[in-house]
């Protein structure tokens, strides 16, 4: 067995002094069966180390329904890592942050006004539950059993967000007592107030930071006056939000930093190494003032792009880190060319027309108040009298569609702060709600999903509403297993499919520019989000999501298709960046 400690002023690693080179893969960012291609590629530019976090809400979607399996087989992950000769380290939060849906706390664990990240005995009793399950798999794996994990971080930037000591002494005591001996660290940006916070004198204190390195390293140096000198997070790229521009870091700038990092002889952990895809419904959300959804590629202008490619700053890194440390003469090879092809899309008509959920309420029931997971919500009502006029709401959270006896009338949008409507006169008003994601971070962690409030026509509350969830995932099966082609007189949101052939299995890049607003499948894997408002115009399709012979794409769109076309292009388009 092999130990690894802190030392004086190092890392020790069987003994000796060891810089942790390391970069970022997120499992639950990654398809299964692209594990080991992004493992091996992270050895190839030299990195020495593989750090993840771990998604609580991937893994316990619902209270009690644990999933360590497939997708979120984390053992698998580290022990691939540990297969390719590399270490671990586990950053288990339970709060991550990540751009993740909800800070990668479940929907469960955040509903209602209960205190989070905190010393709170009922939110510790949760978390308990889960930091348990997570070490009962992280635990034989460590370096000391035969393993390769060497670091496991407590909690996640919380000087950012609370000064609960009593939250933090917890915490330790739980992972020690569930097995846990390797070191254990805090990480938090280097300012004086985050890192006094964030932190435990028994804990060794890391910083977060892409630039500035020497400044930082000399702030985080004064909070640690022992003990190697480690960012782990050294942010190499950004993420996007819907509406906005397609991030990038100058590669030289980037490449300058972390060589002014390593001159320093810290450690590093590389964010990200290779960032991957918010598949499904899994990005989170920013709101600093403005509510700005995260996009479905999390590209992150990484070493690695969103499918799995080397870029220029993977070889601009692998140059600088072979200033200090071995790098392999090995390269990774080539990407195959992706298939460029165009299918017609067969309409299989409308999707958000279920049944109205039966009895009524005084007010719209929230997604959270449902306990649904995906991502709309229909609330119908009638109209008192048939009259129309003007509709205000609370808040609506975070998109919706109205409709009056099923023609369109207009939306509404958290991001635009949009409250208020003109509706015409009709029978029945439909609001179609849906959920963008859920903000990752700060005081919104776990704020309800829906139409919130009351809801007033000409003043007076609407009252009698039907509040029906639709399952998108389960809704793509059902038309996924249904007849191929119908005809479309829908003038709501509308389905499609379409069949194509494949060799063999093949990463793909789907264009999506041709379409408004919606979701995509194939052969029943979700994709993610698709959206003109840009800037992402392509959904990555792994290639083990697609198989040799004929595969199905289903396509559920909100608003209107500018053409029935599925294009499959070349290469990843991510969008227009700032110049």
């Amino acid at each position: 067995m092999t130990s690894f400690s802190i030392g004086e002023s190092d890392f020790l690693r069987a003994g000796q002094p060891h810089r942790v080179i390391s970069g970022a893969i997120h499992y639950f960012r990654v398809h299964p069966e692209q594990w080991q291609d992004r493992i091996r590629k992270a050895r190839l530019m030299g990195l020495n180390t593989i750090e993840t976090y771990v998604a609580w809400n991937a893994h316990e979607p619902r209270r009690g329904e644990w999933d360590a399996t497939g997708a979120n087989d984390l053992g698998r992950f580290l022990d691939l890592i540990q297969a390719e000769g590399m270490d671990a380290i586990v950053r288990p939060g339970p709060y991550i942050c990540a751009e993740w849906h909800n800070g990668g706390l479940p929907n469960w664990l955040t509903a209602g006004d209960r205190p989070l990240r905190s010393s709170d005995p009922a939110f510790l009793e949760d978390i308990s539950a889960y930091l348990r399950r997570v070490y009962e798999i992280v635990a034989p794996r460590q370096i000391d059993r035969g393993g390769r994990v060497v670091l496991v971080q407590i909690e996640n930037e919380y000087g950012a967000y609370g000064s609960d000591k009593a939250y933090l002494e917890a915490l330790v005591a739980l992972t020690r007592e569930a097995g846990i001996t390797v070191p254990l660290t805090t990480v938090d940006q280097p300012t004086d107030q985050m890192l006094a916070d964030g932190s435990l004198p028994t804990l060794h204190k890391t910083g977060s930071f892409g630039s500035r390195s020497a400044e930082r390293l000399a702030t985080l140096r004064a909070h640690q006056p022992t003990g190697p000198l480690m960012c782990s997070e050294f942010w190499d790229g950004w993420f996007d939000w819907w509406g906005g521009v397609h991030h990038t870091t100058d590669v030289a700038a980037a490449a300058a930093d972390l060589d002014e990092l390593l001159a320093a002889g810290a450690s590093v952990n590389i964010y990200m190494f290779h960032g991957g895809t918010n598949f499904g419904l899994t990005n989170g959300a920013n709101h600093k003032g403005r509510y700005l959804p995260i996009v479905t590629s999390y590209d992150y202008d990484a070493p690695l792009d969103e499918a799995g490619n080397p870029t220029e700053k993977f070889f601009a890194f692998r140059d600088v880190i072979a200033k200090y440390a071995p790098v392999p003469d090995e390269l990774p090879a080539a990407a195959e060319p992706s298939p460029v092809f165009s299918v017609p899309l067969a309409p299989a008509g409308a999707w958000t027309d279920a049944a109205a959920s039966p009895g009524t309420t005084e007010s719209p029931v929230t997604f959270d108040e449902l306990e649904h997971l995906s991502a709309l919500v229909r609330y119908d009502v009638e109209l008192p009298g048939g009259r129309g006029g003007v509709l205000v709401t609370d808040e609506v959270r975070d998109l919706a569609w109205a409709s009056v006896d099923g023609q369109r009338v207009g939306t509404l949008s958290r991001t635009r702060h949009d409250r208020v409507l003109s509706i015409p006169a009709g029978q029945t008003l439909s609001i179609l709600v849906e959920e963008l994601g859920r903000v990752n971070y700060d005081h919104r962690l776990g704020e309800e999903k829906g139409l919130v409030g009351v809801v007033t026509l000409n003043g007076e509350p609407l009252t009698g509403w039907r509040s029906t969830p639709l399952d998108v995932a389960a809704i793509a099966a059902s038309i996924a297993a249904g007849p191929a082609d119908v005809s479309d007189e829908s003038t709501g949101p509308s389905a499609w499919t379409a069949e194509f052939d494949l060799d063999a299995p093949a990463d793909l890049f789907l264009d999506t520019t041709s379409w408004s607003k919606g979701y995509a499948f194939v052969n029943g894997f979700f994709l993610g989000r698709y959206w003109r408002n840009g800037p992402t115009r392509t959904l990555s399709v792994p290639a083990p999501a697609t198989t040799s012979g004929a595969n199905r794409l289903v396509v559920l769109e909100l608003e209107h298709l500018l053409a029935p076309t599925a294009e499959f292009v070349a290469a990843l388009d991510l969008g227009d960046t700032e110049e």
